[in-house]
């Protein structure tokens, strides 16, 4: 595997890690996520590390496979230059639902 998809990678688990990171020691909770302004910002921005990450990658091998590839750049650019669409709900369903099975899926690929 090329050096700069590695790196790539890397980043993607270290964002999904710090977004874990905010929830160390306490369940994930809703509402008290849609209450943390500060912890929605630091979640949006890991998220559009990922995106960017996941565009680097697709560009760069497109045979590299990971579920929901095109969703997550999607996102990301939604995030960025649609901010004002984004909701709480979207923001959170990627986090309990989406980022599990993406860690999983790039762990396995080291």
């Amino acid at each position: 595997m090329d050096d700069e998809i590695k790196a790539w990678l890397y980043d993607i688990v270290q964002s999904i890690s710090e977004i874990e990171s905010y929830f160390q020691g306490k369940p994930k909770i809703f509402e008290d996520y849609k209450s943390d302004l500060r912890t929605k910002r630091a979640i949006e921005r890991n998220l559009e590390i990922i995106g960017e990450a996941v565009n680097r990658i697709l560009k760069k091998d497109s045979s590299l496979k990971l579920s929901n590839s095109r969703k997550i750049v999607d996102t990301r650019n939604r995030i960025i230059h649609g901010y004002d669409t984004i909701t709480d709900e979207v923001i959170w369903g990627i986090v309990i639902n989406h980022l599990p099975l993406l860690k999983e899926e790039i762990e396995a690929l080291f």
